[in-house]
């Protein structure tokens, strides 16, 4: 049987009116695993930002509610006030800062893929193993990629190993 998904509302005054004043952060997000999107009020004290950082999974889309302040995308600023509404592509470069009387902004975007433990794959093939190229018998190194023989005391080398 297929679960029944409720809406999910709130109204952004009695958000407000419940959070203590002095607090920022994220005063209300979307909860529940199996939406598409995320979207998060959240409350920017005035004159406090983020130092500019590149966002490369997902746009984002920013709404102004309360409060003023500034943008600045890939190092050009705009002015923020209610009723603002942009798009903030991925892979651009992006920070915000609060004016005097704090920044109220709604984001919205696509939910971001689950983080997971594990080990990633090397940006480029590792370079094969030289070990094959040092001499068993006086520990010299041998020079050229392909030798056979050890150059300073003549000992056989061990054959390259399969790729």
């Amino acid at each position: 049987m297929e679960a029944v998904r409720q809406a999910e509302a709130v109204t952004v005054a009695s958000l407000i009116a419940a959070v203590e004043q002095g607090r920022s952060g994220a005063l209300w997000r979307l909860e529940g695993a199996d939406r598409q999107l995320d979207a998060n009020l959240v409350r920017h004290l005035p004159g406090t930002g983020g130092a500019a950082y590149t966002e490369d999974e997902v746009d984002v889309m920013l709404v102004v509610v309360a409060g003023g302040g500034t943008l600045t995308l890939d190092g050009t600023p705009s002015p923020l006030a209610p009723g603002f509404l942009g798009l903030l592509p991925r892979g651009t470069s992006r920070s915000l800062l609060a004016g005097s009387e704090g920044l109220l902004v709604l984001t919205v975007h696509r939910k971001r893929r689950a983080m997971s433990i594990g080990r990633t794959a090397p940006a480029a093939e590792p370079e094969p193993c030289a070990l094959h190229l040092v001499c068993g018998w006086c520990h010299r190194h041998a020079i050229e990629a392909d030798a056979r023989y050890c150059t300073g005391c003549g000992t056989a080398l061990a054959s390259r190993p399969a790729a």
